[in-house]
């Protein structure tokens, strides 16, 4: 439901006004102040603020002005018991989208906010299509899939991608929190300098320290020369310490001190050295958890969760296997320079039955196996495969919609995206092909 702002300071408008546009099937909330009004608007904000003119404190122009440095293209319309030809040409100079004279007829009201609830749908949609655009053509790892856990994920990738402060990745195991970190890294001023990453539970407790923040020469048995730690390797870069619930917690004490002072002290030396780094810390747990356990420092926890980017597991995002295992197919075969294998709908029907407890690891480990063995890659098998029948809680609909958007990309690939021969080789009408692709998000320039 569109929701509207409407401000005046006049009871008996704004009641008559509200109801009119109810009626009509908008939400509505009103505002007596124009100062009370412009702490609820936002810059994405998805609706329309109506106005009057002439109010106390600040009036409705002013508050055109507040709203439209927040976004240029707000929808502002302007209501006056004033108005003359004069004021109504300023106005939609200055940005309004409209004005209308008091007293106005409710269905002019209405008529002009869905005119203007249209244009702001559309600049939004604008602004969106730009936005995936460019993070498709931006340079560095592509997080890929439709699944609005997804679409939401990279959304906030690129909300914080420049923002200053620690992220915490949460995810299962093969979800990808790498790719999340990297897409991070790539995405923000730093990604001319370092992304290094580090396994916290693939290093022996007794080197994590000198791995972390290196050590003079001396400082140990066996340190014969000065060693550059991971957090110095990643100043003015990007730190990403996977599997941060696996540091011990003698580790965790120093690691907290460097996230707070921003200084690191190499082992065997007392001096500080300043550093500029973002950390991104991954976990397939819950920290939280793990403090209330006392497994994991609850003040580092809180310190690292600033920012928390959850990555949704495979089983949760089914809409999205077929893009990826055809993304993954594409890739292996590009890379072993063979002929992509066709993929029947026995195979699709199994891909989709699968609950993926490796996740996007799995299933890249599987279209590679199947790039390798062609057609005679068996899919009945059984224990890492049981797909006899797709799991309860996915609609029939939805069973249809997963299935056919497979076959259509796979028609689109062998192709090569010939809308002639893909209408030929499924036997389906032109305008249905094209409803069918633009109801799935599928271009045929991505198929050539």
């Amino acid at each position: 439901m569109s929701k509207i702002i409407l401000v005046d300071d006049e009871k008996a408008i704004r009641d008559s006004a509200s109801q009119a546009l109810m009626l009509a099937g908008y939400e509505v909330d009103t505002f007596a102040s124009a100062k009370a009004a412009l702490a609820q608007v936002e810059s994405d904000f998805d609706g329309v603020i109506i106005t009057d003119i002439r109010m106390p404190d600040m009036d409705g122009l002013e508050l055109m002005e507040q709203l439209l440095k927040l976004d240029h293209d707000l929808p502002v319309i302007l209501i006056s018991g004033h108005a003359d030809v004069s004021m109504a040409v300023s106005a939609i100079r200055d940005g309004a989208y409209d004005l209308l004279e008091k007293p106005f007829a409710s269905a002019d009201l209405v008529d002009t906010v869905k005119r203007a609830l249209e244009k702001r749908r559309l600049t939004l949609e604008n602004r969106d299509l730009k936005a995936a655009l460019d993070s498709q053509t931006r340079p560095g790892p592509r997080i890929i899939g439709q699944a609005p856990a997804i679409v939401n994920l990279r959304r906030m990738i690129s909300r914080v991608a420049d923002v200053s402060a620690d992220v915490l990745v949460w995810g299962e195991t093969g979800t990808g929190k790498e790719l999340v970190a990297r897409s991070l890294h790539e995405q923000s001023r730093r990604r001319d300098h370092n992304f290094v990453a580090i396994n916290c539970g693939a290093i022996p407790e007794s080197l994590l320290d000198s791995e972390l923040f290196g050590h003079e020469a001396g400082a140990f048995t066996g340190a014969r020369g000065v060693r550059i730690g991971k957090f110095e390797h990643a100043n003015h870069g990007t730190l990403f310490l996977d599997e941060i619930e696996s540091m011990s917690l003698t580790t965790q004490a120093p690691l907290l001190r460097v996230l707070q002072e921003r200084a690191i002290e190499r082992l065997g030396s007392n001096k500080l050295l300043p550093l500029d780094f973002r950390v991104v810390a991954a976990t397939k747990v819950d920290l939280k958890e793990a403090a209330e356990q006392k497994e994991f420092r609850q003040d580092l926890y809180y310190r690292l969760n600033v920012v928390t980017l959850e990555i949704p597991p495979l089983r949760a995002r089914r809409e999205d296997i077929s893009t990826l295992f055809q993304h993954f197919v594409l890739e292996s075969a590009a890379r072993c320079e063979t002929e992509v294998p066709p993929l029947n709908s026995k195979a699709l029907h199994v891909l989709m039955g699968h609950d993926w407890p490796g996740n996007i690891r799995e299933l890249r480990n599987i279209a590679e196996r199947y790039v390798l063995l062609g057609e005679s890659f068996n899919f009945d098998i059984g224990a890492l495969m049981n797909a006899e029948n797709l799991p309860e809680g996915l609609s029939l609909s939805d069973q249809v919609a997963c299935f056919e958007k497979s076959l259509i990309e796979q028609a689109l690939n062998r192709r090569k995206g010939n809308i002639k021969q893909v209408m030929e080789s499924l036997n389906i009408p032109r305008k249905t092909l094209s409803d069918k692709m633009k109801k799935y998000g599928l271009e045929r320039q991505r198929y050539k």
